[in-house]
């Protein structure tokens, strides 16, 4: 189900209602309503994926009691191991069988040896890398004993199949999310309003600035070869917007639905693209699948406490690993190299570290010259790479790159839509709290609903 879909638009106001007026006297009763609802939202699509997520459910579930209540730690570690190789080997089976498939077969066939197997004729589930990492996060906890398990099924059901934030983040911890199913919802009217503030602002990115954009973005790569050097580069820009006002968008939505239902969700991305080095953009970008690779892969292979050759391949596997989970198709691992590269001299340099600072605010976003320059210099990087991972295989990558050249008469065009960009993200800034920025995006919106084609969110697909 499509968050910007008729179906959604009646979906949630039934939902709302036997919440908070029909089911508020019972926690019991409000946390089966988030469970069946988030199965009716999820099966929307497929109800045969439905089988998978209830199956990851179960197996966490009992994995972390028995973990729990086993002491011997070759025990636990055992059980831990099969609540990887489950959740990995179904991510596993859906997302990369066939790529790992048809890689080791070329492999082969290089070397004058053919070999012949068959691919999966499979349907990628929506939303499976993102529920796999959620219900992970939980098990991986429970064993490092940062958290205890819950012997309420139905609580634990609702954290891994929370709908607001199901098929594309962010991926919640279960030490954040799950104490708030466990406890009583009161209904804040404030919590509220922030709720609908937000919906709206993540609705006037995915539907007037990312579904305005699709049509051209595609229009350009699909026809790359026969576009000018100009239109080219307006293609990578529009795609570096489209990408986030898409995904961002999405967030925002989420968040705000998580209000109107009486919990929080963490921010998941912080004004990226004002980010004037990779190391703070990438603090910025996906914050919630970064710090679970940061917490649950670089800490424990070293991160950057040991040498400077350990700290690279530590840096190296995140990335790569960040690529995979994106997706099996090569274009993701050389959008990977492009940030480790990056990242690398940053960290070789010592910048990596540098601009710490966690909240944009109206004083240091763009407080000095060589910031904008930082911040154009960081843009620019991220778009190369975001045309790697928005080609459709290496090759078309690399043709497009070596194509683009700045055209002149293309300049005011792309000046506009970055323009335009900008606006949005300092006038949220700077009136988040204000109501008539939210009639101007509610505005944009029905005419834009109206005027563009409905499409879904991009990271439906990972």
């Amino acid at each position: 189900m499509l968050f910007n879909s008729l179906d959604f638009a009646v979906f949630l106001p039934i939902i709302f209602i036997l919440y908070w007026f029909v089911l508020n006297k019972s926690l019991k009763h409000q946390n089966i309503l988030l469970v069946l609802s988030s199965y009716l939202f999820y099966g929307w699509w497929d109800w045969r994926f439905l089988f998978l997520i209830i199956g990851s459910t179960l197996v966490d579930y009992f994995i972390g009691l028995q973990i729990a209540k086993n002491k011997n730690r070759r025990k636990q570690k055992l059980l831990l191991y099969i609540s990887l190789t489950t959740n990995l080997g179904l991510l596993s089976i859906f997302k990369y069988y066939n790529f790992f498939l048809e890689n080791f077969i070329m492999a082969f066939s290089f070397f004058g040896t053919s070999i012949k197997a068959n691919s999966l004729n499979i349907i990628l589930p929506v939303g499976i890398s993102f529920y796999t990492f959620q219900t992970l996060s939980y098990t991986i906890d429970v064993y490092r004993k940062t958290l205890k398990p819950t012997k309420n099924f139905i609580a634990f059901s609702a954290f891994v199949s929370f709908f607001p934030q199901l098929v594309a983040g962010p991926i919640e911890r279960a030490s954040n999310l799950l104490p708030q199913i466990l406890h009583h919802r009161i209904f804040n009217k404030k919590q509220f309003i922030e709720g609908i503030r937000l919906m709206i602002f993540g609705f006037f990115q995915k539907i007037v600035i990312a579904d305005t954009l699709a049509p051209v973005v595609n229009q350009i790569f699909n026809n790359y070869t026969y576009q000018s050097g100009g239109t080219l580069i307006l293609g990578a820009i529009y795609f570096s917007i489209q990408i986030y006002g898409d995904f961002s968008g999405y967030s925002k939505i989420a968040r705000g639905l998580a209000k109107l239902l009486g919990f929080e969700l963490m921010m998941n991305f912080n004004f990226p693209y004002f980010s004037r080095s990779i190391g703070q953009f990438w603090r910025r970008w996906h914050i919630s699948l970064n710090t679970w690779f940061r917490d649950y892969l670089y800490i424990p292979l070293g991160g950057s406490r040991t040498s400077k050759m350990k700290t690279i391949r530590n840096i190296s596997i995140i990335f790569l690993a960040s690529g995979l989970w994106h997706g099996a198709n090569w274009t993701y691992i050389a959008w990977a190299i492009i940030h480790i590269g990056w990242f690398i001299v940053s960290f070789l340099l010592g910048n990596n570290r540098k601009h710490l600072e966690d909240r944009i605010t109206e004083k240091n976003f763009l407080s000095k010259g060589i910031a904008l320059l930082q911040i154009i210099r960081t843009f620019t990087i991220v778009t190369i790479a975001w045309v790697f991972f928005r080609a459709e295989n290496i090759t078309t990558g690399f043709h497009y790159l070596l194509s683009m050249n700045f055209n002149f008469d293309k300049s005011i065009e792309m000046l506009s839509i970055v323009i335009l960009a900008i606006t949005m993200d300092v006038l949220y800034l700077k009136f988040e709290s204000k109501n008539f920025i939210y009639s101007i995006m509610l505005g944009a919106i029905i005419a834009a609903s109206i005027m563009t084609t409905k499409a879904e969110f991009i990271y439906f697909q990972f």
